[in-house]
């Protein structure tokens, strides 16, 4: 990765809890326990020998049960925490060699973070609360309660500007947060477990309300939560944490069809596949191609060889071009047609790769034809039938 592409970079980063700290991490010996070490030492091990990397614009969950260690990982990302051993960087700059006054404008201008207790002052209107980060940041009163109202429209609460954070409900003060998070305008959210307080439905209105605040800006964010299903829906990829160390970073997909150990699979075991599997997943090669500049006998020997109704049709250069069914390229050549492109059907769905298969089944219930499965370039990669879908959600 390009180093101007990663925004967060943690490097062997320990912390253990303990008056011994240091020596203890450096007392530890490979294959000891968590509980062992407690055992012999005393001392908690809450992160162990993590490292990983967080681009540029991603979604990077972390995942674990609780007391694995998640939380304390973000916590050190910002040096809320100070780590026992290795280096955590935001945009390059080591986050334990900086000073006081360094490491506050970090916090100011680059990571903004978001807690599960929505970190409300409860004597402050919810206006005043969403301006706060502003204030911080030295933004006169007039612009910074400007900002705040445009914070609040986004997240629908302008008609709570006045009110009292006691006066709303859990999920009304998570909008609270999470707008003056956004409001900071800083490239990196830090987000711990912001969702878990709240009842299923609200949870999944603010998840799906944080995907389309997130559309609209350009943040690099880390997200915990114990939550597998939340981590699905959110996340670009998702690290899974396990007594302090990290067992598993993937993709949605990656962790639940290829799980690392017998933790991992305990985790996704009820993770129905259509809300991980992608087009990429599950589509199928063409076993044969039409080309555009092939005539329609060619290409009729071609389909009654291999036993196929219907051959999708490229350019020389890869890009999809349409679809020919059997019975039009019959007639075709019955009728002494010679252009293949006459008879291409170029209205034909088509969707790429990384499409949710949970949306796919409408497509396909409603396509006599296969689904085209494209690149950014629109270049065939494969295509998805209503069997390939029907025999994934069979697997479910």
């Amino acid at each position: 990765m390009r180093e101007e592409q990663r925004k967060i970079f943690c490097q062997n980063l320990w912390k253990v809890f303990g008056p011994h700290a240091e020596r203890v991490v450096d007392s530890i010996r490979d294959g000891i326990t968590k509980d062992e070490v407690f055992n012999q030492t005393g001392h908690v091990i809450a992160v162990r020998d993590v490292s990983f990397e967080v681009q540029e614009g991603e979604f990077f969950v972390v995942m674990g049960l609780s007391g694995c260690g998640k939380s304390v990982l973000v916590r050190c990302l910002n040096r809320l925490l100070r780590p026992t051993k290795g280096r955590a960087f935001i945009e390059g700059e080591d986050v334990g060699s900086l000073d006081e006054a360094s490491l506050r404008k970090i916090r100011r201008k680059k990571v903004s973070m978001v807690f599960q207790q929505y970190g409300l002052f409860p004597h402050w209107t919810i206006l005043d609360n969403v301006a706060y980060g502003l204030e911080v940041q030295g933004v006169d009163k007039t612009k910074r309660r400007e900002l705040a109202l445009e914070a609040l429209e986004k997240v629908g609460l302008t008609e709570w500007k006045d009110m009292y954070p006691e006066q709303m409900s859990g999920g009304m003060q998570q909008r609270a947060g999470l707008a003056r998070a956004l409001l900071v305008d800083t490239e990196i959210l830090l987000m711990d477990e912001p969702f878990s307080g709240l009842d299923p439905l609200i949870r999944r209105e603010m998840q799906d309300e944080l995907i389309n605040l997130l559309s609209e800006v350009n943040k690099t964010v880390v997200f915990i939560t114990h939550d597998l299903n939340e981590a699905v829906k959110l996340g670009d990829r998702i690290a899974v944490m396990r007594d302090g160390e990290i067992v598993q970073i993937g993709t949605p997909q990656e962790i639940a069809l290829t799980p690392a150990d017998e933790y991992v699979a305990d985790f996704v075991r009820d993770v129905p596949k259509v809300q991980v599997l992608q087009a990429g997943n599950i589509m199928e090669k063409p076993s044969e191609l039409a080309n555009i500049d092939q005539e329609p006998g060619a290409v009729l020997s071609t389909m009654k060889a291999k036993n196929l109704e219907n051959m999708f049709v490229v350019g020389s250069d890869q890009k999809l071009r349409g679809l020919v069914v059997m019975g039009d390229v019959t007639t075709a050549v019955h009728q002494g047609e010679t252009n293949l492109e006459n008879i291409t059907k170029a209205d034909l769905a088509i969707t790429e790769s990384d499409k949710p298969m949970e949306e796919l089944i409408s497509m396909v219930a409603a396509s006599n034809i296969p689904i085209a499965v494209v690149d950014k370039q629109q270049r065939l990669l494969g295509a998805v039938t209503r069997v390939s879908v029907l025999s994934n959600i069979g697997g479910a």
